[in-house]
């Protein structure tokens, strides 16, 4: 089986900086796109930032010039680097990615658990 495991969540105060990763583990062939996604109650979910398998990256508007998604392919894991964090970025993030299974041949879209963020002074 394939799954996504997120770490680097936690608390921070406005202006703070926080590092989110995501690693795919199991019976993998080949990873695609990764993206991370953020969700806060009574809204829907956003996409924060995405980058194709050969490293072309775009970001939502409100986190351009603040946050950073890179990924290491020889470990299948994708990174988000936040800084200047504001209050508004308070959410759940999820990593997100398209995977072949080793068994497989079409991708399949596959989410991590979540990871709480908060910003607070």
């Amino acid at each position: 089986q394939v799954q996504l495991v997120e770490s680097g969540g936690g608390l921070v105060q406005p202006g703070g900086s926080l590092r989110l990763t995501c690693a795919a583990s199991g019976n993998i062939k080949s990873v695609g796109a990764m993206r991370w996604y953020r969700q806060t109650p009574g809204k829907q979910r956003e996409l924060v930032a995405g980058i194709s398998s050969g490293g072309s990256t775009n970001y939502a508007d409100s986190v351009k010039d603040r946050f950073a998604i890179s990924r290491d392919n020889a470990k299948n894991t994708v990174y988000l680097q936040m800084n200047s964090l504001k209050p508004e970025d308070t959410a759940v993030y999820y990593c997100n990615a398209d995977i072949i299974k080793t068994s497989g041949y079409i991708a399949i879209n596959y989410w991590g658990q979540g990871t709480q963020v908060t910003v607070s002074s």
